[in-house]
């Protein structure tokens, strides 16, 4: 492998010049990379020379198009026979986001560098993507370039390692700065107050369920009578209703779970189960629209939580309805565990969260704390040596 300066006279009689790496890879091919500068060449010969030896150098002549390994990625996905709503997701990512400003770029070029670009241009664009919009999308390309890793197409994953390098302090500082708010992210006791007392109709059951339960929008618009014991107390999870109204089991194993229900929730879905339309029918929905069959989830929102949200006066400077969707409501009740001081595995049951880290990353700061610890473990060490 060598690196070696370039020079030649153009047609026009301009002199040029550039650094040019000739190496071998590990099929004996001779391989010719140039650079504008020797820095640059010297890098790439380093990097290159221990792909060589270690079997995994990809050549730019031998890369694929970000475009050509998303497909492939969407046929992995497809066939491993992942949920509707998310394969449709990744097709969005990848159509819409990452082939109009990626796609034609091969793989071995892309670097933190590259990336870091790509996010500022799913930034800056016309598009007005949000800040969660262009997390996911690189999240997106993530997952695309770890499958193409997987198939020897590429050596390494710069969304990944461009991830790695921002743990630490800032990441830190972001997360904190990102947590949950009462009164901003979950409503506050007086607004739910406001909320139940303005609840009305097939709205109020529903309401009433999300804020005593926690339970997903997803799950609710699923939930079965047959799931509802109102003599125990108590639902269980079974299954839920995806953005297409198809009907499947939760995401995960936690997600099936039993969730105990209050009196007040008790005595209203005792009432609604007599007003409620096919609630004998093939689905035999509690929460179902006029046919019986699985409610649309912007209608709970735009038809439901909103305008009773409006009519309650948990409303913005603007007088729109102050939370966006149901998901706030599922925040409410985890901080109303907390409040009564239910203990944090608990809490993880009762939310359906697979893995207690993701209850403590987004609740833990929403937990009482003692203020007299002290007095605690001094009450404790009299009581030991009583």
């Amino acid at each position: 492998m060598s690196v070696r300066k370039r020079k030649w006279i153009t047609r026009k009689g301009e002199e040029k010049e550039a650094w040019v790496v000739d190496y071998r890879d590990q099929l004996d091919r001779r391989l010719l990379k140039t650079f504008p500068r020797k820095k640059e060449a010297d890098a790439f010969a380093a990097s290159s020379r221990v792909e060589v030896s270690e079997g995994t150098h990809v050549a730019d002549s031998a890369s694929v198009t970000v475009k050509q390994a998303g497909d492939l990625w969407l046929k992995s996905a497809e066939a491993a026979e992942l949920e509707r709503t998310t394969l449709d997701q990744y097709r969005q990512h990848l159509r819409l986001h990452i082939e109009p400003l990626i796609g034609r770029t091969k793989l071995s070029q892309l670097n933190a560098p590259t990336i870091r670009a790509f996010e500022d241009k799913l930034r800056e664009s016309g598009e007005k993507r949000s800040p969660t919009m262009v997390k996911y999308v690189v999240r997106s390309l993530g997952a695309l370039l770890a499958d193409a890793q997987e198939r020897g197409l590429i050596v390494r994953n710069p969304v990944r390692e461009l991830r790695s390098r921002r743990r630490g302090k800032a990441g830190k500082q972001e997360r904190r700065n990102g947590k949950l708010k009462v009164g901003v992210d979950i409503p506050t006791p007086d607004e739910v107050k406001c909320i139940i007392q303005a609840a009305a109709g097939k709205w109020r059951p529903l309401l009433l369920t999300a804020i005593f339960t926690g339970l997903r929008a997803s799950e609710l618009r699923g939930l079965r009578w047959s799931d509802v014991d109102l003599t125990k107390g108590e639902l269980q999870v079974h299954q839920r209703a995806d953005r297409f109204n198809a009907i499947g089991p939760p995401k995960t194993d936690a997600g099936q779970r039993t969730v105990p229900l209050p009196p007040m929730v008790v005595n209203t879905l005792r009432q609604w189960k007599l007003q409620c339309p096919k609630k004998d029918g093939k689905l035999g929905l509690v929460f179902p629209n006029g046919e019986g069959n699985v409610e649309w989830h912007t209608n709970l929102v735009l038809r439901g939580l909103q305008p009773t949200l409006i009519k309650a006066g948990v409303v913005d400077a603007k007088g729109k309805a102050k939370y966006s969707g149901l998901h706030a409501l599922r925040h409410f009740y985890a901080s109303w565990c907390a409040s009564i001081g239910l203990r944090m595995k608990v809490v993880q049951t009762r939310m359906g969260h697979s893995n207690i880290a993701v209850t403590m990353d987004t609740y833990t700061h929403i937990f009482p704390t003692d203020a007299d610890d002290s007095e605690k473990l001094a009450k404790a060490e009299r009581a030991l040596m009583a």
